[in-house]
């Protein structure tokens, strides 16, 4: 089993969950982080550290967010890596609980 970043972490892009991360298997994006299914070792310590609940362990995706498991895996292959918290982007606040946000994804 990996953990999967889903649609809520999309403009909201906080960090704290890769410090954590013990095999650095987070990739950052424009708008977005994902996790690299091949890297991921299930350690769960990321989960707790997402302020806006946007990691799921792969069997608890709920329903509608089931494609990111296709899109974390795809993602993780074009993105770098990043093992280092960042500040969130200015405007992260606003984004968190948005639903509806595929669309803004920045590939």
């Amino acid at each position: 089993m990996t953990f999967v970043v889903v649609e809520n972490c999309i403009k909201c892009k906080y960090t704290d969950c890769v410090e954590v991360c013990p095999v650095d298997c987070f990739h950052e994006g424009p708008n977005f982080l994902v996790i690299d299914p091949e890297e991921c070792i299930d350690c769960t310590l990321c989960e707790p550290e997402c302020p806006v609940q946007a990691i799921y362990p792969e069997d608890d995706l709920p329903a509608d967010q089931q494609d990111f498991i296709q899109i974390n895996a795809d993602l993780s292959l074009q993105w770098p890596v990043i093992s280092e918290r960042k500040d969130p982007p200015p405007d992260a606040a606003e984004w968190e609980d948005k639903p509806n946000k595929r669309e803004l994804l920045e590939r």
